[in-house]
């Protein structure tokens, strides 16, 4: 048999469909969802009333973020740098709107649902499920889960770019409350109809447990609950697909061949013990997606995207440590895929490509990763320095 090194990993270009995927589906306008067409002219913003809702969520998050800072956590704290990548996603969703539309509140309107004004307490519901007013860093994750799902309410009205902002930031949110100590999972993909900012049961969604796929193998330690929430099974269905989504799902689904042969590999080089039960529950659920994509582009009369004859790893994987740097860089990789298919989407395949993008933000965090404030999205392009000027290295997080 063939070894695996030797194989051509990105033969189908699986994840290389990144950048590729790009080009297709973000030509009307920017990747960050703050331009589109019509933008600037004297044609009014389709996504002005989205965007400002958006906006007075996150100033609400904000406001409970000084809060708690101001309690005691120094701009170098954890709790600090996540309120930093807040504060970018505001940037981004605020980008385009004109001046005075979206301005700082600390109403309890504008707060997050499940959560109260600002620096006023969060309904325990979200952290805990039990009852009581949690304050701190337990209201933070309270309000970070409960922002996470609204955001997702607005997918379905959301042009393209600003839909593909949304799920970035709805994912960026889930794993705020994950590293803010929120033991809830995470809705796992709902049809249109089901409300998905409705906390979820402590047992997740139907057919599912911790968030995997029933019938697949259970995580092994709570970390990987964690790094496996929001890994449901997509609906599948048999209604035609415009060719863009067909495009982007084809995409998607080789983007999960390549992690299921990946995983295979990852499990086969870490001992027994929980991290090797977490790679195979990310084995699982990447098969999980992949046999879902397959079933909806067929039921769409389109001819799914094969696996490839052979893969070849971007590099050695010969121990642990190498074994979790591939599970973080394939999750990292899929991030941008699924971006661009929420961008593609519509209705339930919107959701469920949202779903798979929280799944594997979680995911390429507990291996190693650093998803950032976006998770797929572009970095945002650093300014050049002036001429003569020395550069720096950039700080570390």
């Amino acid at each position: 048999m063939q070894s695996p090194s030797r194989r051509t990993f990105l033969a189908s270009g699986a994840l290389a469909v990144a950048g590729l995927l790009t080009a297709c589906t973000s030509s009307g306008g920017r990747s960050d969802g703050s331009g589109g067409p019509g933008r600037g002219g004297a044609k009014p913003d389709p996504d002005l009333a989205l965007r400002t809702k958006a906006v007075a969520a996150t100033d609400a998050l904000l406001a409970q973020y000084a809060s708690v800072t101001g309690a005691g956590g120094g701009s170098g704290s954890p709790v600090a740098q996540l309120r930093t990548e807040v504060a970018a996603q505001r940037s981004a969703l605020a980008a385009g709107l004109p001046a005075g539309a979206a301005s700082p509140s600390g109403s309890a309107a504008a707060a997050p649902p499940g959560s109260s004004a600002p620096g006023a307490g969060a309904s325990a519901g979200g952290a805990s499920g039990g009852p009581g007013t949690p304050t701190g860093q337990a209201a933070l994750a309270a309000a970070e889960w409960s922002t996470a799902q609204a955001r997702l309410t607005d997918l379905a009205a959301a042009s393209p770019e600003l839909a593909r902002l949304l799920a970035s930031v709805s994912a960026a949110g889930a794993l705020h409350a994950v590293e803010l100590g929120n033991q809830a999972p995470f809705a796992a993909s709902a049809p249109p109809s089901a409300s998905p900012a409705d906390p979820p049961s402590a047992g997740g969604s139907p057919g599912t447990a911790g968030g995997v796929p029933s019938g697949t193998a259970s995580p092994g330690a709570a970390a990987s609950d964690k790094a496996s929430a929001g890994a449901a099974t997509p609906g599948a269905g048999s209604a035609a697909l415009p060719a863009g989504a067909v495009t982007a799902l084809q995409a998607a689904l080789a983007g999960e061949h390549s992690a299921v042969y990946a995983f295979g590999v990852i499990a086969a080089r870490i001992a027994p013990g929980a991290k090797r039960d977490d790679a195979r529950s990310c084995y699982a659920a990447h098969q999980a997606r992949r046999d879902a994509w397959q079933r909806l582009l067929t039921g769409a009369g389109a001819n799914p995207t094969a696996a490839a004859p052979g893969y070849q790893l971007p590099f050695a994987v010969t121990d642990a440590g190498s074994a979790a740097r591939l599970a973080a860089e394939i999750e990292t990789r899929l991030t941008a895929v699924y971006a661009d298919l929420v961008a593609a989407g519509s209705g339930a395949l919107r959701l469920d490509a949202a779903t798979a993008l929280r799944a594997c933000t979680l995911q390429a965090n507990h291996w190693g990763a650093t998803p950032g404030a976006l998770p797929g999205l572009p970095a945002p392009a650093s300014p050049a320095p002036a001429s003569g000027a020395a550069s720096s290295p950039p700080p570390s997080r």
